[in-house]
C-alpha cells in the first residue's frame, strides 16, 4: 500500500548545501533526517564502481586543474550526446582518488561552493560503509536508492556494470535485504539484468519528461517506445510484474489532469519523483518568485501540488526543508 507520507531520500545527499556525492552531503543528509540517500554510479577504467553525477567530471571535480591529465581530455557520444571533458572510464580508482569534488552549480549553490576541493571521490563501497554505521549513529534504518547511470554505453565500452554492481553490494552486505535497497535506471534492460542475479532489492524505472531511453534506441533505432508511452495505461500494464515502481520528472506530476499515481497504484506499482527543490531555477513557473535563479520561490506551494498526487517518495536536495515539508 502507498505510504501516508513520502518517502524523503536525500538527492546526491544534501546538495544544496554540500557539493553533492561528497561524504560532508551525505553524512549532512543522514543528520538531516532523511529515510534514504541516493547515489549515481559510473565505473573507472578498472571496474572500480564511484559515485558521480555522469562519467564527464569537469564540472564536479577539480581535473581541469590537474596538469598530468590535461591529455585525458576527449570528445565522446554518450548516449547519443557529445560531451568533451574528462571521463571516468579513462582514469583508474587511484588516479581519480586525487581528485576534490566541487559543487556542480556555484552560480546557483554559492555556499555549497565554498566546500570546493576539500574532499575527495567517493566509491560505492564506501558510501554503503557509511549508510550502514549512520543507521547505528542516528537509531534509524537509512536506505540507498541506487541509481545506475549509463549501463548500455559502459556495457559497450567493456565495462559491463551489472556484475560490478552485484560485486559491491555482495562484499559489503547489501544484497540480503538487512537494508532497504532500491535500484533504479532510465534503462529497463539493466534493471532486469539485476533482478536476475537474485539481489533483495526493489527495482525503479526512472521516467524522463520527454525523449526515448537510450537501451531501447540502441536495439530499436526510431521504433524504440518514449517514456510517455511508459506511463500510458497499456505501458503501465506492460511494467507491472517487471519493475516495482517508477520515478517520474516531477513535471508528469504536476500537470493539472494526471491520474499518473493513481493509474500505477492501480497496477501495485509505487511511485517516486524527482527533483523537490526550493531554487526558482529549479520551480515550474507558478511557483517562482522575485529575487533571483537562486532565491528561494514559493516551494512549498509546488511541493504541496506534488505531495497531494499521493506519491511515494520525493527527491529533495536540501534534506532538512523536504524532511520538515513532507512530514
Amino acid at each position: 500500500m502507498p505510504r501516508r507520507s513520502p518517502l524523503v531520500i536525500g538527492h546526491r545527499g544534501a546538495p544544496g548545501y554540500r557539493p553533492e556525492h561528497s561524504r560532508s552531503s551525505y553524512e549532512l543528509a543522514f543528520a538531516m533526517g532523511v529515510d534514504a540517500v541516493e547515489p549515481d554510479i559510473v565505473a573507472s577504467r578498472d571496474g572500480v564502481l564511484v559515485l558521480r553525477h555522469e562519467n564527464e567530471i569537469s564540472g564536479t571535480t577539480d581535473v581541469a586543474d590537474h596538469p598530468e591529465f590535461e591529455a585525458r581530455r576527449t570528445t565522446k557520444k554518450i548516449d547519443g550526446v557529445s560531451l568533451t571533458g574528462w571521463f571516468t572510464e579513462d582514469f583508474t580508482w587511484d588516479e581519480l582518488a586525487t581528485l576534490r569534488t566541487r559543487e556542480r552549480l556555484p552560480k546557483i549553490r554559492r555556499a555549497s561552493a565554498t566546500f570546493d576541493d576539500a574532499q575527495p571521490i567517493l566509491r560505492l563501497t564506501d558510501l554503503l560503509d557509511m549508510v550502514r554505521c549512520a543507521s547505528v549513529e542516528h537509531g534509524r534504518e537509512i536506505g540507498v536508492v541506487l541509481e545506475v547511470k549509463h549501463a548500455t554505453y559502459f556495457e559497450r565500452i567493456g565495462l559491463d556494470l551489472v556484475p560490478l554492481i552485484e560485486r559491491d553490494l555482495r562484499a559489503s552486505g547489501w544484497a540480503d535485504g538487512e537494508l532497504p535497497l532500491i535500484v533504479e535506471a532510465f534503462e529497463s534492460t539493466v534493471l532486469t539484468r539485476l533482478k536476475s542475479t537474485g539481489i533483495a532489492a526493489s527495482f525503479v524505472y526512472l521516467i524522463e519528461a520527454t525523449g526515448r531511453p537510450f537501451d531501447l534506441v540502441t536495439a530499436l533505432g526510431k521504433a524504440a517506445p518514449t517514456y510517455a508511452a511508459a506511463v500510458a495505461p497499456r505501458g503501465l500494464d506492460r511494467l507491472a510484474g517487471t519493475v516495482d515502481g517508477i520515478s517520474v520528472n516531477k513535471r508528469m506530476l504536476l500537470a493539472s489532469d494526471t491520474t499518473l499515481v493513481a493509474d500505477a497504484h492501480a497496477r501495485g506499482l509505487r511511485v517516486f519523483t524527482w527533483t523537490c527543490r526550493p531554487e526558482n531555477a529549479f520551480l515550474s513557473a507558478p511557483f517562482r518568485a522575485g529575487g533571483g535563479k537562486a532565491a528561494f520561490g514559493d516551494y512549498e506551494a509546488e511541493w504541496g501540488a506534488i505531495a497531494r498526487t499521493g506519491v511515494d517518495g520525493v527527491f529533495v536536495d536540501h534534506p532538512d526543508l523536504g524532511v520538515a515539508f513532507f512530514r
